[in-house]
């Protein structure tokens, strides 16, 4: 088992500001991982693949779970603070698909910190794309499935409040372990 209390998910539904946040820790001089999850949705449109979520959802979450944990495994050695945004828990059960083998694997034997910032939906900041196409109520529903997921794999959901990104930011480091503190 791997544990690694330095490093730091971000999760929420799409369009609630955590790309923003962790792109103003990355400039504070913090150690960030963008997602997985928009790279393979630009990739496999790019590429004519049905590995989307409104195409085959199954196959996108295997995608994206495989990718994330190969970046949690390539910096398992890694003992400064990391930000990231999506883990491999936001690959479990999303969007309907059912848990398979190696996620569940993945999750028993590589933990993030036990606290993980969850982004709420954000009316005044949503907006939908090419890449991002739920409705909103779909994106409220998300956040309380989020909630729910991170609660039954033992995770301590921490909603990150509404506000500017410097008030973000003061907030998640106010949570986050200090960055001269390295794991056990």
């Amino acid at each position: 088992m791997i544990e690694k209390p330095n490093f730091f998910v971000f999760t929420g539904g799409p369009g609630v500001g955590k790309t923003t946040l962790l792109r103003h820790l990355q400039a504070l001089g913090e150690i960030v991982v963008e997602e997985t999850h928009r790279a393979v949705i630009r990739e496999q449109v790019a590429a004519g693949g049905s590995a989307v979520p409104w195409i085959d959802r199954g196959a996108y979450a295997r995608l994206t779970a495989r990718r994330d944990i190969a970046i949690f495994e390539r910096m398992a050695q890694e003992t400064r603070r990391v930000f990231f945004d999506r883990g491999i828990m936001d690959s479990h059960g999303g969007d309907g698909v059912e848990p398979w083998p190696e996620i569940v694997e993945a999750l028993r034997t590589r933990r993030y910190n036990r606290l993980v910032f969850v982004f709420p939906p954000w009316r005044e900041i949503y907006e939908t794309d090419a890449e991002r196409r739920q409705d909103w109520p779909e994106a409220e529903r998300t956040f309380e499935t989020i909630i729910r997921m991170l609660q039954g794999l033992g995770y301590a959901p921490l909603v990150v409040p509404k506000g500017d990104v410097a008030a973000r930011a003061a907030f998640v480091l106010e949570h986050a372990l200090p960055p001269n503190l390295s794991p056990p």
